[in-house]
């Protein structure tokens, strides 16, 4: 897991493209405060940049350093949340514009998958992580059913656990500074 995590660290610095296994799907990531890589994202998955993605950190205080304030409802949500939950919070800070949506929201999983937990510490920044595959396709549910394409727009393929199954995209959440919340996908 040491060397795949430094030939990601790499690929990340120099602006590239990576697809990895997350806590959900087979994922293409990248550095989520560079722009140009948040471009090559949009690019290689032919999604319209209107379309926003999500970004992983790797605990609460990696989050608090991403969204301007947090709602303490987060906080409990995501500590009884039973599967990988991603919430959408307001007021995003320090990460690329071309991936904070119009409304001025931005999606982020804590996410407990130890790769991305590890590649996360010791990249001390957000990750993209979008789903593997062309957008309108279908997400591949292992790493043996990511499209060609995909495969070959990445700089970096994660020499782990290609033979798993994937799991189910994550729950989405969305709070308003106001209070409110709304279940986006269970």
């Amino acid at each position: 897991m040491k060397t795949e995590i430094e030939n990601c660290l790499t690929i990340l610095k120099r602006g590239g493209l990576i697809l990895y296994p997350t806590d959900t799907l087979w994922g293409i990531g990248c550095d989520a405060t560079n722009p140009e890589a948040v471009d090559k994202v949009f690019q290689l998955k032919k999604r319209s940049d209107e379309k926003s993605l999500i970004c992983l950190v790797h605990d609460f205080r990696m989050l608090n350093e991403y969204v301007e304030n947090v709602p303490e409802v987060a906080y409990d949500i995501l500590k009884y949340a039973q599967k990988p939950t991603t919430i959408i919070y307001d007021d995003p800070i320090r990460v690329a514009e071309n991936i904070i949506a119009k409304d001025n929201s931005l999606a982020i999983r804590v996410t407990k998958d130890e790769f991305c937990k590890k590649l996360l510490q010791k990249y001390r920044r957000p990750l993209v992580s979008t789903s593997a595959n062309i957008s309108g396709k279908k997400n591949p549910q292992s790493f043996a059913e990511i499209d060609p394409i995909i495969l070959e727009g990445v700089d970096y393929v994660v020499n782990l656990h290609h033979e798993k199954k994937s799991g189910k995209p994550s729950a989405i959440i969305k709070l308003k500074n106001d209070g409110s919340v709304r279940i986006i996908r269970k």
